[in-house]
């Protein structure tokens, strides 16, 4: 083994090329399925993935969920909270993200009802800006019986009678929650924890906070100013404006028990933390950062996805992995993304946001618009001119026309090989190239001295 760049393999998860002038073939998650990644040998950097596709936890999911039940984090039994409690609210994720609630929902109900038979139950799909989860999408999250025999209630940013004020929250935000969560006796809420791009990681707290918010405070919670902190970032917890609203919203409507998952990249359950709200929560932050975090490898040309299905659905989702990309890209380096969109660009708002003009005119735009001004899902177009700034990125997409994704300031490939000969075109054949089959699933940031 010779030089430093063969001994960075001991670093983490990176992969990295053994063998000189033969043609690797690298699967990306896309929708359901895969591409086909194929790159040279002599150009490839790096194959960055999170030691979760490979963490064996020694337990079955179904064992993994019972044991966090029964063994909840800084809080009683959920079955001892629910005793006594008429109406019960919990709180799931919707249709745009791989929570196993079909597995999942089940033992939390039963863990209910163990402690109060009589319970009221009402399951509330937080879908913070989203659109209403179908029908047909529920079916497939949670399974016929529990579409057929629970009360489901789908959250809508959009209809103020169904919130209520809180309070205002430490940004100055003004705080509305669906009307259920407020009034209810017992808040229980569940999801997965990964890094997210710019509250730090996903879980806990952000179930509440944008879950099940109105669009006035999810927008003023995601304005600007928050998103432009330093501290509004992948794996950054302290001091970062959006997770403070987000914890204190949820103390705020006594969010009394939680449970989080942690997931591989088949979307199979490899830990489970149940109880206290941020004792839970930060317990499965720190499983979640032991497997994914990992100091960036540069390259010339960046590739990854959304992880495939769900959250490959629009564009809109799509920064979550381009940031993780960014954080490995040299100057000017090329990122080629691949989602297929199946849902076309995602929100209405994004989507003119995103069109509106070049990525300065769309920066400058949006740097001009007060906290109490912000426009729905701005800050998916925010990070995007940011990104764009500093480099190109090229969509591989089967759902998006190449019009529309060149008014959106990229450029459009039919499939992987096609994206990569376009980057070598704009960067040159030597080019280094760093592979982050999901982007989602990596927290690329330099580890702490």
């Amino acid at each position: 083994m010779k030089g430093g760049k063969q001994k960075r393999t001991l670093d983490f998860v990176k992969t990295f090329p053994s063998e000189r002038g033969s043609m690797r073939t690298i699967k990306i998650p896309y929708h359901t399925s895969t591409l086909d990644l194929h790159v040279e040998e002599q150009n490839l950097e790096a194959i960055i993935t999170a030691k979760s596709d490979s963490y064996d936890p020694g337990k079955s999911e179904e064992e993994l969920i019972r044991e966090a039940l029964e063994n909840p984090i800084g809080t009683p039994r959920l079955s001892e909270l629910a005793r006594g409690k008429k109406r019960v609210v919990l709180v799931t994720s919707d249709h745009t993200r791989a929570v196993p609630s079909k597995l999942t929902l089940p033992f939390l109900l039963a863990e209910i009802r163990k402690g109060n038979p009589k319970a009221d139950i009402t399951i509330l799909i937080a879908t913070g800006l989203h659109r209403a989860t179908t029908e047909e999408e529920q079916r497939r999250m949670f399974g016929d019986e529990i579409v057929d025999n629970e009360k489901i209630f789908i959250n809508n940013a959009f209809c103020p009678e169904e919130f209520v004020y809180i309070c205002t929250l430490p940004s100055g935000a003004d705080f509305h929650v669906n009307k259920l969560a407020a009034e209810c006796d017992l808040l229980v809420t569940e999801g997965f924890i990964e890094p997210h791009f710019f509250a730090g990681f996903s879980g806990g707290r952000k179930s509440i906070l944008p879950g099940i918010c109105n669009e006035v405070t999810v927008n003023e919670n995601h304005s600007y100013k928050a998103i432009s902190s330093p501290y509004a970032m992948a794996g950054v917890l302290e001091h970062n404006p959006v997770h403070e609203d987000m914890v204190y919203a949820a103390r705020m409507v006594n969010v009394q028990f939680i449970f989080n998952v942690a997931l591989n990249g088949e979307k199979k359950v490899i830990a489970a933390f149940a109880g206290d709200l941020k004792k839970a929560h930060e317990s499965g932050v720190a499983f979640v950062r032991r497997l994914s975090q990992c100091d960036p490898v540069a390259g010339d040309i960046v590739i990854t996805s959304n992880g495939g299905y769900p959250l490959d659905q629009n564009l809109y989702q799509t920064p979550k992995a381009v940031a993780t990309a960014e954080a490995c890209a040299k100057e000017g380096a090329v990122i080629i993304m691949c989602a297929a969109c199946i849902d076309g660009m995602g929100g209405s708002y994004f989507e003119k946001l995103i069109v509106k003009g070049t990525v300065d005119e769309i920066d400058d735009y949006l740097s001009k618009i007060p906290p109490k001004e912000t426009i729905a899902e701005q800050w998916c177009a925010q990070i995007y001119a940011r990104i764009l700034k500093k480099h190109t990125v090229i969509l591989v997409t089967t759902y998006l026309n190449k019009k529309m994704v060149e008014k959106a300031n990229m450029l459009h490939a039919s499939n992987l090989d096609e994206a990569l000969r376009m980057a070598y075109e704009i960067k040159g054949r030597n080019s280094r190239v760093v592979v982050i089959p999901d982007g989602v699933s990596v927290l690329a940031v330099k580890a702490c001295s």
